[in-house]
């Protein structure tokens, strides 16, 4: 699928027809003679061609007056695939959206974060998705609201300000706008069954099937560092550091979605958390189009219509995984967690955990580039390698984030001691999100090329991948499968 689907009205009109769930979150249908916007799901009978027009974004189907559909929750849908795919503006300008800047820091901060004017930003997002920054930035914060509203017994008051509104009005004015509904009317709507848990959110993540959730638990599971990540009763639990304070979000693989629980210390945090685990597990992906382009390879196609919908595990926190990589060059998972249980117990930050099991957020940056590094476990080589890593993180040489560019954030890290491609590479498909990120030189990766008949030496399997691209990083995941290491299965 391309950018810009919106504009193909033939092609939306059949998705819209058929139902077809796939195309959720990549554009929006506006049906002219209800003004209410749908997703292309939506059970209802499908309105007449002549009186449906589609829109890019949630974002703009508000600005254009029109109301969310009840029966289909469009404000729900999974994310468009193409901020997780793409590296431009648009796309490093929408991940920051989502993880709350302009929120925190108005779009002067957005701006200053991207490195371009204001009014190039609010140009290429207009033009792109119909709605400015903060057009879209309050299609979040109505969804966030609702949330709040259908999930929890809070006052609306504190709802309001949780959910990022500056009034009460504001507040009242937009939900009824968005969800043709008052904040009342939306809380008694929801299922008198509901259980509330006071200071902890239960909620849906939606996802575009299929999702495989063997190795995307598995690995987040088999390399959990103690105290800061664990497995428990079938979900993934682990800290989160947050803008606003701290939480603790648990995940459970359901056949339709990811059951998400998350408690936290500040409910401003609500958005950021969602956006995080979410980007974590990767659902925001669009698994049809990367497993068709893997199967065009004769060698993968097995692999894939063994366990199609295969994700790549990443993270929420980009800094937090670049020092774990480090942690874990050329010594076993095992190994690695140990390293960084240690940094752990000695530098975290403790925090309660009601459920128990949980006791530290990983250290900050700042921490770790305080630490004596004669206190480090590890040869002298690494030792040099993680210290400039944790200097220049803390002082912001280095910054890895969400709105990363990608080719930049390589270059950076391939000048720093120690880090090869393997590192960089690993880097750039966990913490940044690149989906074509390869790992030719890894150990796992070799074996399975060899297994499977691949070219074995780097270069020759390099060029060989360059028929899986733009979805290399999917790639590894179906090629580390064929090992029975613990990162490819669902723990029981």
């Amino acid at each position: 699928m391309q950018n810009g689907m919106h504009t193909d009205t033939e092609r939306c009109v059949r998705a819209v027809q058929s139902k077809d769930a796939r195309f959720d979150g990549w554009f929006f249908t506006a049906v002219l003679t209800t003004r209410i916007y749908c997703r292309p799901s939506c059970p209802v009978v499908p309105p007449k061609p002549e009186n449906m027009t589609f829109y890019p974004s949630a974002a703009a189907c508000q600005q254009a007056g029109f109301r969310a559909c009840k029966r289909c929750r469009p404000d729900t849908s999974p994310g468009s695939p193409e901020w997780n795919q793409r590296a431009d503006l648009v796309a490093r300008a929408m991940r920051l959206i989502a993880d709350g800047t302009v929120d925190r820091e108005g779009v002067p901060g957005l701006a200053a974060r991207l490195g371009y004017s204001t009014r190039q930003i609010e140009r290429q997002l207009l033009a792109e998705l119909g709605a400015g920054p903060l057009a879209l930035a309050r299609a979040q914060r109505a969804q966030t609201a609702r949330l709040l509203i259908e999930t929890t017994a809070l006052p609306m008051a504190e709802i309001a300000f949780a959910a990022g509104f500056s009034s009460i009005r504001t507040f009242n004015d937009t939900v009824r706008e968005v969800f043709a509904l008052s904040p009342s009317e939306l809380r008694n709507r929801r299922p008198r069954t509901t259980v509330l848990t006071p200071g902890t959110l239960t909620l849906r993540l939606p996802f575009r099937a299929p999702l495989n959730p063997d190795n995307l638990f598995g690995h987040l599971a088999a390399t959990a560092v103690p105290g800061v990540e664990e497995w428990r009763a079938g979900a993934y639990r682990r800290t989160l550091r947050l803008p606003y304070g701290h939480g603790i979000a648990s995940l459970t693989p359901q056949p339709d979605h990811i059951a998400c629980r998350l408690t936290l210390s500040d409910l401003r945090d609500l958005p950021v958390a969602i956006s995080r685990c979410r980007r974590m597990l990767d659902l925001d992906a669009d698994p049809v189009a990367v497993d068709d382009q893997l199967r065009t390879d004769p060698v993968l196609a097995p692999l894939v219509d063994k366990a199609p919908g295969r994700r790549v595990p990443r993270t929420v926190d980009e800094a937090e995984f670049a020092v774990r990589a480090v942690l874990g060059q050329q010594v076993s998972t095992a190994a690695a967690r140990t390293h960084a249980a240690r940094l752990v117990t000695a530098h975290g930050e403790p925090v309660d955990d009601p459920e128990g099991g949980l006791t530290h957020l990983f250290p900050s940056p700042q921490a770790l580039a305080a630490v004596n590094p004669e206190s480090l476990a590890m040869p002298n080589t690494r030792r040099t390698t993680f210290t400039t890593l944790v200097a220049q993180l803390a002082d912001g040489t280095l910054h890895l984030g969400v709105e990363s560019d990608w080719a930049e954030a390589r270059a950076q890290l391939l000048n720093l001691p120690g880090f090869g491609p393997w590192t960089v590479d690993v880097i750039a498909m966990r913490a940044l999100g690149d989906p074509d990120a390869f790992l030719p030189t890894d150990l796992g990766i070799r074996r399975a090329a060899q297994e499977l008949g691949l070219p074995s030496t780097p270069a020759a399997l390099t060029a060989r991948a360059a028929a899986w691209r733009p979805w290399r990083a999917y790639a590894v995941q179906y090629l580390w499968a064929t090992d029975t290491h613990p990162i490819n299965f669902l723990p029981v």
